[in-house]
């Protein structure tokens, strides 16, 4: 059997000292106790929160902006509390650690300021929602040129799948957000593959994934080609 994926050498933060949640079972080097929830990883050995001195601080889980922001300004010491997704191969923040009169000062100042916050976040969103349909129109008027016989509904279709914020997709690439042929191409070859041919079903059989795409390659390209040609009403 092939052994799990070991995860990547632990990051060096450039804001503060660095704490793990740990995937396995972990006991302090020191102290033996465990398993650990958060560990610090010293000369490559783990250490709980006490033997490294930072018992004393409380954890803020990630979300909260602003608040994250002042408690770490308010805190004499903080650290990055971080945990490695096996998923994506890298190490993603999950909260800070920082003092815990450091945190109730940073909550009074966030509610000293929560309406005006409040305010600037839906302007903000606002803002956000007008980019967003702009480009997906941009998007969808990209897809037509290239595919002049797709029914226009589709092509907004597949923009808005393709450039949803936030969704990874080929559309939220660089390349997409460049309106680059490669990207819009793929976003429609994408839907086709999985609208218009029985690409899921093959998989949802246990067919592997290459051989899949082999299978529904012609039913693919015929639609492509179809939705190439010029259309009478252009």
């Amino acid at each position: 059997m092939a052994s799990r994926t070991a995860p990547l050498p632990v990051p060096r933060p450039s804001d503060g000292l660095l704490v793990l949640q740990p995937l396995r079972r972990r006991h302090c080097a020191a102290c033996r106790r465990g398993p650990l929830p958060l560990l610090v990883l010293e000369e490559g050995v783990p250490r709980c929160l006490d033997c490294a001195d930072l018992g004393h601080l409380v954890f803020l889980p990630r979300g909260d902006t602003a608040l994250t922001r002042r408690s770490r300004e308010e805190s004499a010491l903080s650290a990055v509390v971080v945990r490695f997704n096996r998923r994506r191969s890298r190490y993603e923040r999950q909260g800070v650690l920082v003092e815990e009169a450091a945190l109730a000062r940073a909550e009074l100042r966030c509610l000293a300021d929560a309406e005006a916050r409040r305010r600037r976040r839906a302007r903000d969103a606002r803002r956000r929602a007008a980019e967003d349909i702009r480009f997906a129109d941009a998007f969808a008027a990209e897809i037509l040129r290239l595919f002049p016989a797709c029914p226009p509904e589709r092509a907004r279709a597949i923009a808005g799948h393709a450039s949803l914020r936030g969704s990874g997709r080929v559309g939220r690439s660089a390349s997409g957000r460049a309106l680059s042929e490669t990207a819009v191409i793929s976003a429609v070859a994408a839907s086709v593959r999985h609208l218009d041919t029985p690409y899921d079903r093959l998989l949802m059989s246990g067919v592997a994934r290459p051989e899949a795409r082999q299978r529904i390659r012609a039913a693919m390209d015929s639609v492509l080609r179809a939705w190439r040609e010029q259309s009478p009403h252009a």
